[in-house]
């Protein structure tokens, strides 16, 4: 095992958990009005559709105006140059505009890592884990990573201590960790919350936990919706929990599986999307459906007032 930075600690299981922090906490605290606008104005093209079906003048675009705002010090830009580093952009070569170059990506991320972002640290982290762009295979120092991540409320890494919890059966500690990222609106830990509601026969809980997913932006949880709505109840269901959702109100309902598949699809290819408005337009039963003309209804429109982390 490698040195640990000033500040680290070994992740022991024995360890009392950290607290839940939030990664908003640890950014700057203020964002260069166009500088986030020609980054989130790229993010948006790169989101609109999928990567193969992008031009080779919008990827070239998206890289130059990523890497421009990420020069002129946008952290969002940074992180998403670092991901376009450790990936490529353009999949075909009609629109291949960078190879991969993991060690750019760890450039980044380290020196996120030393401004004390959780990004940065989740994602050294699992650099030391794979051991590529330059730096070694380190488990121990890449647990000590996500552990720092988690202190400084990285969602991410919340929920890989949250699954080393589990692994070793602290079921009541892993749930706690889940929490820490669900406060933060980070989808894949509202799906796997409900999931655990759903095997805890909570399906009231299940229900809600899905719902509140899909307004993170998680597909999983559309997808887990659309199935429920499908066919009434969630997929093995017994002839008792069948009852049981009959009695939340839950019904085969196909106009309701419609419009979780559609939010599933719009997910699918933009995972950006936050569905704040989402019971305005299709909320949970007994509830009655309303209106509907497309997903859109239920995006969360983007703030007013100066962009922030």
């Amino acid at each position: 095992m490698h040195a640990l930075p000033h500040g680290f600690k070994k992740f022991k299981l024995s360890d009392p958990l950290p607290t839940c922090d939030q990664w908003k906490h640890h950014m700057p605290s203020v964002r260069d009005p166009s500088t986030y606008r020609l980054y989130i104005e790229a993010r948006q093209v790169w989101r609109s559709k999928i990567e193969w079906q992008l031009s080779h003048a919008e990827a070239d675009r998206i890289l130059k105006d990523v890497s421009k705002a990420a020069e002129l010090g946008d952290w969002g830009a940074r992180a998403l140059l670092a991901y376009f580093y450790l990936y490529g952009l353009g999949v075909l070569d009609s629109n291949h505009v960078l190879d991969a170059m993991p060690e750019k990506s760890v450039e980044i991320a380290r020196m996120a890592a030393e401004a004390g972002q959780p990004w940065g640290l989740y994602d050294l982290g699992v650099a030391y884990e794979n051991g590529y762009g330059g730096v070694p295979y380190d488990p121990d120092l890449a647990w000590a990573y996500y552990l720092r991540a988690a202190q400084f409320g990285s969602p991410d890494a919340q929920m890989t201590l949250a699954k080393a919890y589990s692994d070793a059966g602290r079921l009541a500690d892993e749930a706690t960790m889940l929490q820490c990222a669900f406060q933060q609106g980070h989808g894949p830990a509202a799906f796997d919350l409900a999931i655990k509601a759903q095997v805890e026969k909570r399906f009231k809980d299940a229900i809600r936990l899905f719902q509140e997913g899909v307004k993170f932006g998680s597909k999983e949880c559309a997808a887990a919706l659309e199935l429920i709505f499908s066919y009434g109840h969630s997929h093995g269901a017994t002839e008792e929990e069948a009852a049981e959702m009959k009695l939340l109100g839950v019904l085969t309902d196909p106009e309701r599986a419609s419009r979780y598949n559609a939010i599933y699809a719009a997910l699918d290819i933009n995972p950006d999307l936050r569905l704040g408005k989402l019971d305005e337009v299709l909320p949970l039963p007994p509830a009655e459906l309303r209106g509907w003309s497309g997903v859109e209804d239920a995006v969360e429109p983007e703030p007013k007032g100066p962009p922030t982390y």
